[in-house]
Formats: C-alpha cells, structure tokens, sequence
C-alpha cells in the first residue's frame, strides 16, 4: 500500500527540498492583513511615529 501525499497547491515549492517541511505557511486571516491597505498604511504609520520618538530621545 503506497501512502499518497497530498499537497496544497501553497506547498508545491517546499515538497521539492525537505528542508522547508517546518516552514509555516500563514493562514487566510494572515494574507488577508498582508494584502490590506489599509491596514499596511496604519502598520506604516505606527513605525514612523516609533522612528521619531527613538530619534527625539537620542537628540
């Protein structure tokens, strides 16, 4: 009996090197931030306003 493994079509670049088998792929809410403007506008945002209180504190 040969055991077959199916592979989701994100894990067809890691089946080819067994190196990458604990590799997390993220899930749908992950890609979702990922892609999102909005969110990627306020996630900017908030590292400018760290940038330039990290900045101020050393002058």
């Amino acid at each position: 009996m040969a055991t077959e493994k199916k592979v989701v079509a994100e894990e067809q670049n890691f089946a080819k090197n067994d190196a990458f088998n604990l590799t997390m792929i993220p899930g749908k809410f992950a890609r979702k931030l990922r892609t999102c403007i909005i969110y990627q506008f306020i996630r900017f945002l908030i590292i400018n306003i760290k940038m330039i209180i990290v900045v101020q504190k050393s002058h």
